[in-house]
């Protein structure tokens, strides 16, 4: 079977959100189409406690898109945003969620960040997604989302080092920064995986 993987797709990241993608929301009508083609559908949703490390806020000195270091990973700090219970870490109301079979939350360890719906960026952790898609018999997982250089990005390479067919969708994703999405592409391509556009679909 082949899935469908809607990553962050969640008001923070949008425009007027706190850290919002350029035209993030324009996604959301190709991601709603898209999830007519799919049996499986399932999504990631960023969901920090308010005290998360990964925040500028929680360093005294330091500001959004500095750097540090957590767990012995360079860690860029982000502003807060996806914090629980917020508006901001809301899904879209644009996005179609009745074909969501399963919401796989992440970034919720205040300690490390967590880009990648299967695991954090230390790989401690499992959110448990890979178990779930074998138990659903899934071969093949097409990852669209937010952002693309950033949780679409890990998504995807950890989907193909988890041994399934992976294919990032072009016109479903979005990025902040174009530089950091055209080498995200290559590198997934480079690792086996396809980039593709809705329409191949």
């Amino acid at each position: 079977m082949d899935a469908l993987m809607i990553v962050d797709i969640q008001n923070d990241f949008t425009p007027g959100g706190s850290l919002a993608v350029p035209q993030g929301d324009e996604i959301i009508p190709v991601v709603n189409e898209l999830q007519k083609s799919f049996e499986l559908v399932i999504a990631t949703q960023d969901w920090h406690p308010r005290e998360h490390k990964s925040f500028a806020s929680n360093h005294p000195g330091k500001k959004p898109f500095e750097t540090t270091t957590l767990q012995g990973l360079e860690q860029i700090l982000w502003p807060d945003h996806c914090v629980q219970g917020t508006t901001g870490a809301e899904f879209h109301a644009g996005l179609h969620l009745n074909k969501v079979e399963a919401i796989f939350r992440k970034g919720m360890d205040t300690e490390i960040d967590s880009y990648s719906g299967f695991y954090d960026n230390g790989h401690k952790k499992s959110t448990g997604l890979a178990g779930y898609l074998r138990e659903r018999k899934v071969k093949n997982v097409y990852i669209c989302g937010l952002a693309a250089d950033f949780c679409v990005f890990y998504t995807a390479k950890d989907a193909l080092k988890e041994g399934f067919g992976t294919y990032m969708i072009e016109d479903a994703t979005r990025a902040i920064d174009p530089a950091g999405f055209l080498k995200a592409k290559e590198e997934i391509k480079a690792l086996g995986g396809k980039v593709i556009m809705s329409s191949d679909i």
